[in-house]
């Protein structure tokens, strides 16, 4: 065999020249996955979600065909418009907004104990204010004294509901659906 057959070796041949045909494959097919069961869910938790915009018009218009081929087309325009977003931020999202994560389990858990010391006890609702200074103070007191009056009352717990709400809006926190590139983390580390 000759010599001059085969390249000449360089240091760089290592070098990432980024994800393959087949990866970027299996990420759009998993994006088109996620897509598909973003279209199952309700318009309250599919908010919850935090889609862009665009995405989120593409959802509801899936939901409003009939035909087999136009729903395929469809599922791939919303893959195709959320190659941006990173799959397992998404997947994330979504177990947030249906409740299947630990995370949501977790906040919901913490924030169903908040609520019910604050409706026993003013010195409860008196340690949240002193460790959440930015609480609407004003209306925190408000549910708390007037669902205390509804248990007392024997009536539907709707502003204990209302108190609920309130803590978890403070104590959950949005998922960046944004994908990340390992290039844009390389040089955010130099």
């Amino acid at each position: 065999m000759r010599q001059d057959a085969f390249p000449p070796e360089d240091d760089e041949e290592d070098e990432y020249l980024g994800p393959s045909k087949s990866q970027l494959k299996r990420e759009q097919l998993e994006l088109q996955a996620l897509g598909k069961e973003m279209t199952k869910l309700g318009d309250e938790q599919l908010r919850k979600v935090g889609l862009p915009e665009d995405v989120y018009v593409e959802i509801v218009e899936f939901r409003r065909m009939k035909s087999f081929g136009a729903q395929r087309r469809q599922l791939q325009l919303i893959g195709k418009k959320m190659r941006y977003l990173d799959p397992k931020a998404v997947r994330e999202a979504i177990d947030r907004a249906t409740g299947e994560s630990k995370a949501a389990v977790a906040l919901h858990h913490k924030c169903e104990r908040l609520r019910d010391a604050m409706l026993e006890s003013d010195e409860a609702v008196k340690r949240f204010i002193d460790e959440h200074p930015d609480v609407d103070i004003r209306k925190l007191r408000e549910h708390v004294r007037v669902a205390r009056k509804e248990r007392e009352a024997q009536k539907p717990p709707k502003n204990a509901r209302a108190l609920y709400r309130m803590l978890h809006e403070m104590f959950d926190e949005a998922v960046s659906l944004e994908r990340v590139d390992d290039e844009s983390e390389a040089s955010e580390e130099n």
